[in-house]
């Protein structure tokens, strides 16, 4: 049996709501939290077209 099948054995069928419904923000502490972290990032791209993000006080003052 493929590993996928027996995990779908195992568990069931996958269920996935409405894709078309729009998300649902909780506005708790940890999503709070979560905005202050990222906050202090900015995303970056490069010549190749890879994303990865930058400390803010990392980046040259013309930057921020």
């Amino acid at each position: 049996m493929h590993p996928s099948s027996w995990a779908r054995f195992l568990f069931g069928p996958a269920s996935r709501g409405d894709y078309a419904a729009p998300v649902v923000h909780k506005h708790d502490d940890f999503e709070y939290a979560s905005e202050t972290d990222l906050a202090d990032f900015e995303v970056e791209t490069d010549s190749q077209g890879h994303h990865y993000a930058v400390r803010k006080e990392d980046l040259p003052k013309e930057q921020v």
